[in-house]
């Protein structure tokens, strides 16, 4: 199946929290980094996610965004540091690449944020996803 998510990071579970209706699933990417999931009970028994399961992460790039100093006092949980690879801007929107550990990320962001921020090829950034905005794939 081929998907048209940009973002695809490999890593293994490193742990699952179920609750009622919803798990959260700690994933330790490739090169490290963790980030979590929030996914339904019934997909982690349906996938057979468990400890040490190999996962795909996936998330749209129009899921994530982008800080460029000190991030605190916020609920996302996922804060991915890399570094801006490109910047291809459109009348209204840009594509933003990131290089972080484990792989490169795309971000689908305004026009106007890349100015606000002054994004260039090599800025410091720092990519946010919230959890319930990744998907976990098996196989």
């Amino acid at each position: 199946m081929s998907l048209s998510i940009r973002n695809q990071l490999p890593g293994t579970v490193a742990g699952v929290t179920p609750g009622e209706v919803m798990a959260t699933v700690k994933v330790r990417l490739d090169r490290g980094q963790e980030i979590t999931a929030a996914i339904t009970l019934e997909a982690v028994r349906d996938l057979g996610i468990a400890e040490g399961s190999p996962v795909r992460a996936l998330f749209k790039s129009t899921e994530v965004s982008l800080a460029t100093g000190s991030v605190t006092g916020l609920s996302i949980r996922n804060r991915l540091p890399g570094t801006v690879a490109s910047v291809t801007t459109g009348g209204a929107m840009a594509g933003v690449k990131i290089a972080v550990d484990g792989g490169e990320l795309t971000a689908a962001i305004t026009r106007d944020a890349v100015i606000d921020l002054g994004l260039t090829s090599g800025s410091a950034v720092t990519a946010l996803i919230k959890s319930t905005e990744i998907s976990l794939a098996t196989g």
